[in-house]
C-alpha cells in the first residue's frame, strides 16, 4: 500500500480485519468513522502536526462536535480502503471536513467505488478545560496550505 495524497487531499490506507466486521461478514458501519479518524490523524501527521505534541506544547486538541454520515456500498474483510480527508470550510475555533473509503480499485483499471462519505466537524478546546478556543495560527497556516 502507498501513500496517495495530492495538496487539496489526502488520502490513507486501510485494510478491513476481522474485527472491523460484523456477523453479516461486512464492515460494522461504525467503524467507518474510526477510520476516518485514522486518515485525520495521519493527515494531521503528515503536515506536522501531531496531536500528542499540541496537547503537551499548545495546551489544545481537536475533538470531534458533529459528524454526518452516508453509506453507500459495503466493505469486507481483507478490503484495502483509501479513506481520504480535506478541509471543505476552516474556522477560527473549527474545521469542517470531508471524508471518503472507496474500494482499492482492481488491477485491471476502472474507479475505485466510493463506500462511505462523510462530514466531520472538529473543533479546538483548551485541553485541560475543554472549551473552546481559537485554532493556533501555525495550525491553521499548516491547514490552509494543504487545501
Amino acid at each position: 500500500m502507498t501513500l496517495i495524497s495530492t495538496p487539496s487531499q489526502f488520502t490513507w490506507p486501510v485494510r478491513v480485519y476481522w474485527e472491523d466486521t460484523d456477523a453479516g461478514g461486512i464492515v460494522f458501519y461504525a467503524n467507518y468513522l474510526k477510520f476516518f479518524e485514522r486518515a485525520r490523524t495521519e493527515w494531521l501527521r503528515a503536515l506536522g502536526v501531531e496531536q500528542q505534541s499540541l496537547r503537551e506544547q499548545v495546551g489544545g486538541m481537536f475533538v470531534v462536535t458533529a459528524t454526518q454520515v452516508k453509506y453507500h456500498r459495503p466493505a469486507r474483510l481483507d478490503d484495502v480502503l483509501w479513506v481520504s480527508a480535506r478541509v471543505q470550510e476552516a474556522g477560527r475555533a473549527s474545521l469542517t471536513i470531508e471524508q471518503n473509503a472507496r474500494l482499492q480499485a482492481a488491477p485491471t483499471g476502472g474507479d475505485a467505488p466510493l463506500l462511505c462519505e462523510g462530514i466531520i466537524r472538529i473543533g479546538w478546546v483548551d485541553a485541560r478545560t475543554l472549551r473552546p478556543q481559537r485554532i493556533p495560527a501555525a495550525i491553521l497556516g499548516a491547514l490552509n496550505a494543504s487545501a
